[in-house]
């Protein structure tokens, strides 16, 4: 007897504004150069939520929505907006953290690098 599996659809496990929002950030954070990860993120987000009810607060067709949001799909970034926007999500953008330097300041004002340490 075969072992019985189904599909994963991280849609049924975002629950909560928590979920969500850590949901985005760890997609955001695999991504990498590729904005297809972000819009699906975005996608499961809305299938999560109500495709019906995010299509009334964007102005778009539902199936538009499915269609803008669907790997075939290649939105505008104001499409992106808008449904970031209905999902009561920010869109924002910053610098990234700048990497530790190898340079202390000692307590007495001297500089030490990492190699002398």
């Amino acid at each position: 007897m075969g072992i019985k599996t189904t599909r994963w659809d991280s849609a049924e496990h975002l629950e909560t504004e928590e979920d969500i929002q850590l949901y985005l950030e760890a997609c955001i954070e695999e991504a990498g150069d590729d904005p297809a990860f972000i819009v699906h993120a975005l996608s499961v987000i809305a299938r999560a939520r109500n495709m019906s009810q995010l299509a009334r607060d964007t102005g778009l067709t539902r199936e538009g929505l499915y269609k803008a949001l669907s790997p075939e799909g290649n939105p505008t970034f104001s499409t992106v907006a808008k449904v970031a926007k209905a999902l009561g999500l920010q869109i924002t953008v910053q610098t990234p953290p700048k990497p530790p330097s190898n340079n202390h300041f000692c307590a007495k004002g001297g500089q030490v690098r990492t190699k002398d340490l």
